[in-house]
């Protein structure tokens, strides 16, 4: 997969995307990731990127001839039009991980990371195919919501975490939360690691982790649990952890 992503601030993205499972994934060929200056296509002497609104009102604009020039240089190779634009900005639909798993599916993501006051409205209709936002809040702009997702969205891709099963138990994937972890010691300030997951029964532990994570995603994010999208089994474990 290769990522382009749009912005003022390319230095924020230098610790982030060097560390950890991001950089393995790019040293490897699997992920491809480019940072662009949008101000670097701002062609008057003083590089400027924002303007004020007409209309009146506080704040400044994103202009939109630079955020046009820079989209149009980083899909100049794409000649099979396998690009997604996507903008980071308040008002896109929030990021979840059912998004991160259709997305990792792309070939080539471009993200346009917003800021100011917001951005000329021509570059939402004309060049971007999606607005996304990561929660109901409003930041300085869209570079922590570009790190969150291109985190979200490579683990998924095929390869990167070298384990399905890393993922696919994950909260959310699913659907619903994920289920306790416990490692060594067997037993740590007087609280002992449940004797199923010592019993080498695969059966019944994999039964004691989907009924946990039912009881945490009733208890913690009710709003998760759609009845009807319940398997009998998994109807038959909700009823015993609200009998619980």
């Amino acid at each position: 997969m290769k990522i382009d992503i749009l912005t003022l601030f390319p230095e924020m993205f230098m610790g982030p995307f060097d560390n950890s499972i991001i950089k393995r994934a790019r040293e490897k060929g699997m992920l491809e990731i480019h940072l662009t200056n949008i101000r670097d296509f701002a062609f008057d002497k003083h590089k400027i990127v924002d303007d004020y609104p007409f209309g009146g009102g506080s704040g400044m604009v994103m202009k939109p001839d630079p955020v046009f020039t820079a989209v149009e240089h980083v899909k100049k190779n794409d000649k099979e039009k396998l690009s997604r634009v996507i903008l980071l900005c308040p008002q896109g639909r929030v990021f979840k991980q059912e998004t991160a798993k259709r997305l990792s599916g792309e070939a080539h993501l471009i993200l346009i990371c917003g800021h100011y006051e917001g951005i000329d409205e021509r570059v939402r209709e004309m060049i971007v195919d999606e607005e996304i936002s990561i929660g109901d809040f409003v930041l300085t702009g869209g570079e922590i919501p570009a790190m969150v997702m291109v985190d979200a969205i490579s683990r998924l891709i095929p390869g990167v975490l070298g384990d399905e099963d890393s993922y696919v138990n994950d909260s959310f994937y699913n659907g619903i939360l994920e289920h306790p972890q416990y490692t060594r010691p067997r037993e740590y300030k007087g609280i002992q690691v449940p004797e199923v997951l010592l019993s080498g029964n695969h059966e019944k532990i994999r039964q004691w982790r989907r009924k946990k994570s039912l009881q945490r995603t009733m208890q913690r994010r009710p709003d998760l649990l759609k009845r009807e999208d319940l398997s009998p089994e998994d109807s038959k474990l909700l009823e015993q952890t609200e009998e619980d």
